[in-house]
């Protein structure tokens, strides 16, 4: 249960780590994603930038060739043919990486670099048609060539077109290695900056969680206790953090109001109803001469008169705890004495057989000896209320190194699984139809905050048509 419990818990605590409806998420993943289209577009602006400072000054010494070769023609036609003097030009203007080459509309190459007859560079370039105009790159193989085609017009006679190509293989290359070096730190820079903002969101927010924290654990009996301290916090939390302060503020003192209202008209309450109780009462014993119908009428308003009184009781009790005024006197208690004690008053009002099973050795708690026969009482009361006059009520005690365990055990209808976290809360009271006696809802909830106010604690199991076992545990002297 305990490895299910801390499961169930990390799965919530990653939930809400990743929740998307959270500040921290929407802002983290927000300014990721500006930061993420903000290098990126940076990161293509500057390789596109790049790629054109590359390509425009082949792209200009290209544009050159192409503008001043038919001039060359005709200063080498003043000294050969025709045929002669371009092919000079091109020998003139073509190196290892630039090669030139003249082809006619019927595909006839009349002149060409050197270079395009070896190494089977001319195999992959000679025949391209369709060669644009203006200089562009082209992937031939794995090589890369910026190339254009112009017609060639030597004193207004059209000779074919002038091919041209450049090897720009290495600076493609070089480029899109760097390229790929610059995605990869782009990519890399967008990580850390994401994980840089979040820890830098979750460092802004921590006073948000801080005040979630302190206002999660404020209970009604603490409320002139919780008080929110921000250090080193953004003003505007600091401002909600002041403004949670004044609301606890009046909260505490509306709490106290309310405390100080119940406990008077309680008090107040209770002396007049115990009065008419004792007069109702006296009434009965002394009304010889009363119907039937008179003795019912009184026997059910003494009845609800003694109910009313014990429920005031319970509300001042409840009161006194509030406020801090219900003292305990601590000190050495022998069970085994206390709870034939208890069992014996218990017989007065009820007919259910209890069996008590103690140690043979005597058994010492530290306690409230009041206080503890009250919880018992209770304890037993409840079992009484919940089971069947034939179903006997058992109460063990069992010594567990340095605590005592008092359990009140009944075979009664039980209570639902989903109810049982609830039933010590103030006024909460287990289906209407599974209790015979009514009740106020406070029995329990006194039980719980004297067994605390003695230094123990008190839990329950149950099981529908089992019965219901309570155990309270008390330090052992």
């Amino acid at each position: 249960m305990k490895l299910r419990a801390n499961k169930l818990i990390n799965i919530k605590k990653l939930r809400n780590k990743f929740d998307s409806s959270s500040l921290r998420v929407r802002l983290t993943v927000g300014m990721a994603l500006f930061s993420a289209i903000g290098l990126g577009s940076l990161a293509i602006w500057t390789g596109m930038r790049m790629q054109h400072i590359l390509i425009v000054t082949h792209k200009e010494n290209i544009k050159y060739i192409a503008e001043r070769f038919p001039q060359d023609v005709k200063i080498y036609t003043e000294m050969a043919t025709l045929p002669v003097a371009t092919q000079k030009a091109i020998d003139n203007l073509a190196s290892a990486d630039k090669l030139l080459w003249v082809k006619t509309n019927s595909g006839q190459v009349t002149a060409l670099a050197a270079d395009l007859e070896k190494d089977g560079i001319g195999e992959i370039l000679l025949p391209l048609n369709n060669v644009p105009p203006i200089p562009q790159v082209r992937d031939l193989n794995g090589s890369y060539w910026l190339m254009c085609a112009t017609p060639l017009k030597v004193d207004d006679k059209y000779l074919g077109d002038l091919f041209i190509a450049q090897d720009i293989t290495k600076d493609q290359v070089m480029f899109l290695n760097l390229m790929r070096s610059l995605s990869i730190a782009t990519f890399i820079m967008i990580v850390v900056m994401t994980l840089t903002i979040a820890h830098y969101i979750n460092y802004l927010i921590r006073p948000l969680k801080r005040i979630s924290q302190l206002t999660e654990n404020v209970s009604a009996d603490k409320l002139s206790e919780a008080h929110i301290h921000l250090e080193n916090a953004p003003s505007e939390v600091r401002e909600l953090a002041d403004t949670f302060d004044e609301m606890l503020v009046r909260l505490s003192e509306a709490w106290e109001h309310q405390r100080e209202l119940l406990s008077n008209v309680s008090h107040e309450l209770r002396t007049p109803l115990t009065i008419i109780s004792g007069y109702l009462q006296s009434t009965l014993r002394r009304g010889d001469n009363l119907t039937e119908i008179q003795k019912e009428a009184l026997t059910t308003a003494s009845s609800e008169a003694d109910r009313t009184v014990q429920l005031l009781q319970d509300l001042l009790d409840l009161a006194r705890a509030d406020s801090g005024r219900m003292h305990f006197q601590l000190e050495s208690v022998i069970l085994n004495d206390l709870i034939e004690e208890v069992v014996g008053m218990t017989k007065q009002y009820s007919n259910h057989q209890i069996n008590i099973e103690l140690p043979h050795q005597l058994v010492q708690v530290k306690a409230d000896a009041n206080r503890l026969k009250q919880v018992l009482l209770n304890l037993i009361d409840n079992a009484v209320k919940y089971s069947d006059e034939e179903q006997a009520i058992n109460i063990k005690v069992q010594q567990q190194q340095q605590q005592t365990i008092i359990q009140v055990c009944d075979r009664g209808m039980g209570i639902p699984l989903q109810q049982q976290n609830r039933i010590f809360e103030r006024f909460y009271r287990v289906d209407e139809a599974r209790n015979r006696s009514g009740g106020t809802g406070l029995g329990l909830s006194i039980v719980k905050t004297l067994v605390e106010g003695m230094g123990g604690s008190i839990s329950v199991r149950s099981q529908i048509g089992e019965g219901t076992t309570f155990a309270v545990k008390l330090l052992s002297i």
